[in-house]
């Protein structure tokens, strides 16, 4: 079975999550426009029509999102066959966080890792 395909994004978390974005854009030129979320665009040197992002963004340093972990980052996996992947993850003793989230642009769950880092993981409709 097939199951990371690629990076989705990396999240970390900011004192000011603007302010911080800017800076990124002002030395290293990663336009955020006025938020502090950006995506990084390409196309699958597999699947020439299948394209894909990857997104890098900022949370407030108060956010929940990346709960249980107490870690200030969070990476997200782009896979296939999300629901498929969760259900083999729980029978082999991964904790999982939260259930499966559908969205317009994908499906999401959530995994914790040995060192207690929580991983997003991501269906996208892209392909």
């Amino acid at each position: 079975m097939e199951k990371v395909t690629g990076i989705g994004g990396v999240f970390l978390k900011a004192r000011d999550p603007k302010a911080l974005a800017a800076w990124y854009q002002k030395h290293l030129g990663i336009d955020f426009g006025n938020g502090a979320y950006t995506s990084f665009k390409w196309v699958n040197p597999h699947h020439a029509t299948e394209p894909g992002s990857t997104t890098f963004s900022f949370f407030k340093e108060s956010t929940t999102y990346l709960d249980p972990s107490k870690k200030d980052f969070m990476i997200n996996f782009r896979v296939k066959n999300l629901e498929e992947l969760i259900t083999q993850l729980g029978k082999d003793g991964v904790t999982i966080v939260g259930k499966i989230e559908e969205f317009d642009y994908g499906k999401f769950g959530w995994i914790m890792d040995p060192e207690e880092n929580k991983i997003e993981l991501w269906e996208p409709v892209d392909g």
